[in-house]
């Protein structure tokens, strides 16, 4: 086996967002859905060998997504990254195309399937919807002027909102006896993280549009920090930043008397800190390689956003 193919294949699919997403949908089921339904002694809808199969969809689709965007990124990604350049370099197009379609298969199939044998009503489409998307954003709308990274911050909300939709919308509901109270909880603990996600998810992808400029002005695109230049572009990111700080500082200051100083010492030191060193160096950074690093530590506070599940754990 070509050892560099491998390795060029797992860079295409981006394996670490894909292990990202796992982790966020393990987490969700294990810390926070599983306590509170077992405590009201219900098992969840889509449990067991079926969430794995609901994980590999999410996985399945979302490498599917990187695969395509790559494909028709080609161009600019010659200029903006040419060292990280995969498709048509080391894996040939035609390959790279058969793969995004053998994902999206999979994706769709297991949707469909887990609609099949759990009662969820249109798993299937919703992960079919998810592959058009992802599509037409790496074909058409990723080139637009903000609606790429709105439908971009939404598909990363769904890998949250999908395990809560598996719960509230299957044909055993009639059976399942009790679960509103379970399930009220459950939305609201929902919304929380996936509210956390799009806006999280929507200032990086402006960051990278920032730190892309170059090849994507080359070739026409209509981005966010192209049609309304930097510093304007600065504002809009340092706004929707202050959105996310005074929001979770609130959210702090609301569970302290609870005595919650674990979770709430975790968000300032892991969240809250990476976004307000983010919010003071943005006015300063120009170059690249700024925007690259405030795109990182942007990643890092999502990924502790996404950790602090496991507090929920303790508390149901």
């Amino acid at each position: 086996m070509d050892l560099k193919l491998v390795s060029a294949f797992f860079q295409l699919i981006r394996w670490q967002n894909l292990v990202f997403i796992a982790l966020t949908q393990s987490l969700f089921l294990y810390c926070i859905e599983k306590p509170l339904f077992l405590a009201a002694h219900i098992i969840p809808n889509v449990n067991g060998f079926y969430f794995f199969l609901l994980v590999c969809a999410s996985v399945a689709i979302a490498a599917a997504g990187n695969i395509i965007n790559d494909y028709f990124d080609l161009n600019i990604d010659h200029i903006n990254k040419p060292q990280k350049v995969v498709v048509d370099k080391i894996i040939k197009r035609r390959f790279a195309i058969m793969w995004h379609l053998l994902l999206s298969v999979i994706g769709i199939g297991f949707g469909f399937y887990i609609d099949y044998k759990t009662g969820v009503r249109f798993l299937g489409v919703a992960n079919l919807i998810s592959v058009f998307l992802l599509f037409f954003y790496s074909s058409l709308l990723k080139k637009k002027f903000l609606i790429g990274n709105v439908l971009t911050s939404l598909l990363t909300a769904w890998v949250i909102l999908v395990i809560t939709y598996c719960e509230t919308n299957h044909l055993l509901d009639v059976f399942r006896k009790g679960t509103s109270l379970q399930i009220d909880k459950l939305s609201r603990v929902t919304f929380l993280f996936a509210g956390f996600a799009f806006i999280i998810s929507l200032i990086r992808e402006v960051v990278k549009d920032m730190e892309d400029i170059e090849g994507d002005e080359k070739f026409g695109c209509k981005t966010l920090p192209i049609v309304w230049g930097l510093m304007p572009t600065k504002v809009y990111v340092a706004v929707w930043l202050m959105v996310v700080v005074i929001t979770l500082a609130i959210i702090q200051l609301y569970v302290l008397p609870f005595g919650w100083w674990p979770s709430v010492l975790y968000c300032l030191v892991f969240i809250l800190a990476p976004l307000t060193w983010v919010l003071i160096k943005l006015p300063k950074s120009f170059t690249s390689n700024d925007f690259t690093a405030l795109s990182f530590w942007i990643k890092v506070a999502m990924l502790a956003g996404i950790l602090s599940m496991s507090f929920f754990y303790f508390l149901f």
